[in-house]
């Protein structure tokens, strides 16, 4: 834990550095400054919480850097949480004010606000030379069916889980685990949850459904139980109403140490593992680390973190991307303003390189060397492998996450699985 937190400030020194130093106001030159007035355009960028994109002193450092560059280019930020990010943009939207930028991933930008026809079209950007090395599975999540691309790609990674090491370790349970290669099976994780939850006396670890926030966890531990999937191979229809998945919450369910929890949000579940009072968090990645690293410097124990448990088969891990879109506000000058600013933080290696440090996730292209000599991100670096299908794109999606968390409420009041798990079918395949 010391090693790993050593090497993590010296990465974010090493960020700090990178990103340069400074608020949102950039110094110019008094005698232009008329000049640069009257021609300046205002663009705004909303980010939700992607690492230090979410935060307003790392974000403010990178914008500086743009406008070192682009004085006659002014952006303004507002960082968004996920709790009530999407009302407030909804909300804007409604009032003819949203904002030019957004720094989201594509089950936002492309399969609700894309969709709805509230982004520009950003194919031309795909014709810049840095997008030719951008993965091709990650080129098809920004993509709509109609051939529109309405996100520019960042960052990418994938989400996993952790567990207590230290409790593990004196509850007898490290055996259930392959340390190696951060992996379980189904049945060595019924074992340790048993034998955990026996030792503390408390359960082990939460279904947490308050919301749709930090779903991604709870979703892909019901499909790696078994080996179920949540949409199917094409993005058409919804398929957790398949055996596979209906099986694994059947076993969540019945399992000892395991607890749905409604009024619990996936925040809540952290905060509770990193207290030491949950064995587990289903709902983790790197940047969730490195925060709770920083937040929490008296943390008590090694956090090990694993990827979802499978009855056979290698792990499918849901992934995650995050970029830019622009919201289509009416006003030409103001997209290509955006466009410039997504330009400059995408076309060089040196901004692209601190854009992706920002987010403390992993490059859209080969940057083999951007996290060299860092033993917390190397670490991680071995869940990308399992990077499954990128799924979030299906149609309907917005009203299927909203279904997700709602479906394990009422298994967790007692509804039969069954009847909850074909409600939500019913309700989102139409």
């Amino acid at each position: 834990m010391l090693k790993k937190t050593s090497l993590l400030c010296a990465a974010l020194a090493a960020l700090m550095a990178l990103s340069g130093c400074g608020g949102k106001n950039v110094p110019t030159d008094p005698a232009k400054t008329q000049e640069q007035d009257s021609q300046e355009q205002k663009i705004t960028l909303w980010t939700f919480p992607v690492g230090n994109w979410g935060d307003l002193t790392s974000v403010s450092s990178l914008i500086t850097s743009f406008q070192r560059e682009h004085p006659e280019i002014h952006v303004s930020v507002e960082c968004l949480t996920y709790d009530d990010g999407d009302e407030k943009i909804r909300e804007a939207v409604e009032k003819g004010n949203g904002p030019d930028l957004v720094f989201e991933g594509p089950e936002r930008l492309v399969a609700d606000w894309g969709a709805k026809g509230l982004l520009a079209d950003l194919s031309d950007l795909w014709e810049m030379d840095a997008a030719d090395g951008i993965y091709e599975n990650i080129r098809k999540a920004c993509q709509d069916g109609s051939g529109a691309y309405y996100e520019f790609p960042v960052c990418m990674t994938a989400h996993c889980m952790a567990i207590n090491y230290n409790l593990f370790r004196e509850a007898g349970a490290l055996e259930f685990i392959d340390e190696k290669n951060h992996s379980w099976t189904t049945e060595g994780f019924i074992k340790a949850v048993n034998l955990v939850s026996d030792y503390t006396k408390k359960k082990a670890g939460v279904v947490y459904c308050k919301n749709q926030s930090g779903d991604q966890g709870t979703r892909a531990l019901v499909n790696n139980l078994y080996g179920g999937t949540f949409t199917d191979e094409n993005h058409s229809f919804y398929t957790i109403d398949s055996e596979e998945n209906k099986q694994a919450l059947r076993l969540l369910k019945e399992l000892k140490g395991i607890e749905f929890e409604p009024d619990m949000a996936s925040a809540d579940e952290i905060a509770q593992f990193c207290k030491g009072e949950l064995a587990m968090a289903f709902c983790w990645n790197a940047s969730i680390e490195i925060t709770q690293t920083i937040n929490n410097p008296e943390l008590g124990f090694d956090i090990f973190p694993m990827t979802f448990p499978v009855s056979e088969g290698e792990p499918k891990l849901q992934g995650g991307i995050w970029g830019f879109g622009i919201f289509d506000n009416g006003d030409e000058e103001r997209i290509q303003a955006a466009k410039t600013f997504i330009r400059y933080m995408t076309e060089s290696d040196a901004s692209y390189k601190r854009a992706v440090l920002a987010s403390t996730f992993w490059p859209v292209r080969d940057m083999a060397d951007i996290y060299k000599n860092d033993l917390l991100m190397t670490e991680y670096s071995m869940f990308m492998q399992y990077m499954g299908d990128y799924y979030q794109v299906t149609p309907g999606w917005v009203e299927a996450r909203a279904g997700w968390w709602k479906m394990l409420q009422k298994i967790g009041a007692g509804e039969e699985i069954d009847q909850a798990v074909e409600e939500f079918s019913r309700q989102v395949n139409k």
